[in-house]
């Protein structure tokens, strides 16, 4: 029941962006997961993309990442700044979240017209730009949400100009660990993310690496959510 409650929630269809190609990968590790991604149209041509990560498996994070869902998709309309929402997210978060169990998220605010990118962070992996110059992260200072009340989220900005690409990603990637123990770790994703140029097969290409890393017999350790946005060239 609450893999069917989870899955109506996830996007079931990407949003058609004329002038943008846009992407996405999700596997829990389990039949519910702590992942989650969004897209949220905003006024005046703006996107809002989200990704987050429950730290926990099973039935709490699944919970949990309900709720916060929820409370982005209730209060982001309404709120310009990504720091903002991920203020108001955390302070409804802290007081009904259960010990030890906390939310990393990335909330990030695209002009569709401009490339221009507003993003906060709250404990996530850090995006990957591949622009022709190589490959830049995004960074943003941020406790993870529910974590601490009253919290406050640097708000960054950033541009995608044609040809550039934004990879989005969570921890169950980057920490799939291979037979003889070793992690597949963010270098690698990196190299991936630099040598495909932005090409819109990007995940296709993280996931055909992680399969030769980790062998036929791995088993999924944690959840990997993938989400992958480029400008179309002129």
């Amino acid at each position: 029941a609450a893999r069917v409650i989870q899955q109506q929630l996830l996007p079931k269809e990407l949003p058609s962006l004329p002038g943008w190609r846009l992407a996405s990968y999700y596997q829990p590790a389990r039949a519910v997961g702590g992942d989650f991604y969004d897209f949220l149209e905003l006024p005046d041509g703006q996107l809002a993309i989200v990704t987050g990560d429950v730290t926990d498996k099973g039935i709490p994070a699944a919970l949990v990442m309900t709720t916060t869902h929820s409370i982005f998709r209730g209060d982001a309309p309404g709120l310009v700044s990504p720091g903002a929402v991920l203020e108001q997210a955390n302070n409804r978060l802290y007081p009904d979240i259960p010990a030890h169990m906390f939310v990393t998220c990335l909330y990030a605010v695209l002009d569709l017209r401009s490339g221009h990118l507003r993003y906060a962070n709250a404990g996530h992996n850090l995006p990957y730009v591949a622009t022709a110059d190589g490959v830049t992260e995004l960074r943003a200072r941020g406790m993870p949400l529910g974590a601490m009340p009253g919290m406050t989220y640097e708000e960054n900005e950033a541009y995608l100009a044609p040809g550039d690409s934004i990879l989005l990603h969570s921890d169950g990637l980057v920490e799939a660990h291979n037979p003889q123990g070793e992690m597949f770790d963010f270098p690698r994703l990196q190299e991936i993310v630099k040598s495909s140029s932005g090409s819109e097969h990007l995940i296709d290409e993280c996931l055909t690496e992680l399969r030769e890393f980790v062998g036929s017999d791995w088993e999924q350790e944690d959840d990997i959510t993938l989400v992958m946005l480029q400008r179309d060239r002129n």
